[in-house]
């Protein structure tokens, strides 16, 4: 006798092959995240691969030494044939679901392709509520055949259906999320790189981490630290990264006369060290969704000091861990971080909120389960297949708390 019950259920299926793009993997906080986010997948659920448009970039060429990564698909601007290398690519590889990341050309040809070599998932990934990641109308009109839009924290999710006009139904919120074992405070390495580069052990130091790029607006940092500067001389302040506008910022600080308290540290790898020997985190962006820098500079234990932009308010609580201020206003920074580093107590209040705040909420983990039952939702629709069992309780994103409100 044929036991039809048996025969009515789906096969199981092998791990999926999720092809994530994105242009390039410089030294950046979305590539940052996705770099971790790759690593931590569980291997029995999802076997990633990279794809990048342009170059590898240094964390690209890192991640080509551990999984399949493909690069140098797009000549130009108006090279229209990418669109068939990635058909091509997606198709001999066996994807079953593309992640986009970010907007721009990726999101637009990395979905067309995916939907015309038959890829069961279609995801896009976005990490800002304006430039680089405003979508664009050509990229809205690719709406319907994209599975899920993702956003990085309940404010940024409401951005994407008010102001994108994405459908509330495919937006989901996935936190960015921190290895909150990396970064920790480290005393021993603190000491080591202030004594590197000649600061003083008791001397208050600021930093800020961010790719040099004209929306990170290192300028207002550079200005701010100026004015701080005029009311505590011993101060110094550090920036890390590397991009297009180093030149203009080496030169506002040497306009300013702050040759001797800045030190530009470029692109590190010890980003958890180099924030462990700051007593105070600053982020001067025009715009953010949910900046990793500021969840790393959190985790680690540091007060910060950040323009109110995009969904900064939701790790930066003012007065609790750190202030919030108005975008471009270089004395209200220089006040607020005059107010932490005149104030040890405050200092160590807002230190130790912040990285509990981080630990509760926006752990690593947090993120990777989150993609890894996307990724498996959509498809088992698709497919009606189940999923591989997942080894760690299920944490949901809270996507009905998106819709716009009337």
């Amino acid at each position: 006798m044929t036991n039809t019950k048996h025969l009515s259920q789906p096969a199981p299926h092998r791990p999926l092959r999720t092809l994530f793009l994105i242009t390039s993997m410089p030294v950046g906080g979305a590539e940052v995240l996705l770099v971790n986010l790759i690593r931590r997948l569980d291997r029995q659920r999802i076997t990633p691969q990279l794809c990048c448009l342009k170059e590898l970039g240094p964390l690209g060429e890192e991640l080509a030494e551990e999984i399949p990564a493909h690069h140098h698909l797009i000549g130009g601007k108006y090279d229209v044939a990418v669109l068939w290398r990635l058909v091509r690519l997606m198709r001999k590889q066996q994807i079953d679901a593309v992640v986009t990341v970010g907007a721009g050309d990726k999101m637009f040809w990395g979905r067309l392709a995916a939907r015309l070599a038959g890829v069961p998932v279609i995801c896009s990934a976005l990490h800002s509520t304006g430039w680089p990641d405003g979508v664009g109308r050509m990229n809205r009109l690719l709406t319907p055949i994209t599975d899920a839009f993702i956003g990085v924290a309940r404010p940024h999710g409401r951005h994407l259906i008010e102001n994108e006009r994405f459908p509330a139904e495919r937006v989901h919120v996935i936190p960015n999320g921190v290895d909150i074992e990396r970064f920790q405070p480290n005393p021993v390495a603190a000491a080591r790189l202030r004594h590197q580069l000649n600061i003083p052990a008791d001397a208050p130091v600021c930093g800020i981490v961010a790719a040099l790029r004209p929306e990170k607006n290192h300028e207002l940092f550079v200005a701010a630290a100026a004015y701080v500067h005029q009311q505590m001389p011993t101060s110094h302040f550090v920036i890390v990264g590397d991009g297009s506008e180093r030149a203009k910022i080496a030169a506002a600080i040497s306009n300013h006369g702050l040759g001797d308290h800045f030190h530009l540290l470029g692109s590190r790898s010890d980003v958890p060290e180099v924030l462990s020997m700051l007593d105070a985190f600053m982020l001067t962006s025009h715009n953010e969704a949910n900046p990793v820098s500021i969840l790393e500079a959190m985790a680690v234990g540091l007060p910060v000091v950040s323009t109110d932009v995009g969904s900064i308010s939701e790790s930066v609580e003012q007065g609790v861990t750190g202030f919030l201020c108005q975008p471009g206003n270089a004395i209200e920074l220089a006040d607020s971080l005059l107010t932490i580093f005149n104030d040890p107590e405050l200092a160590a209040r807002f230190a130790a909120a912040a990285r509990q705040r981080v630990v509760t909420n926006w752990s690593l983990d947090v993120m990777v389960l989150g993609y890894e039952e996307l990724l498996w939702s959509v498809f088992k629709q698709k497919r009606e297949m189940p999923a591989p069992p997942c080894q760690q309780p299920v944490i949901e994103t809270p996507v009905e708390e998106l819709s716009p409100i009337a």
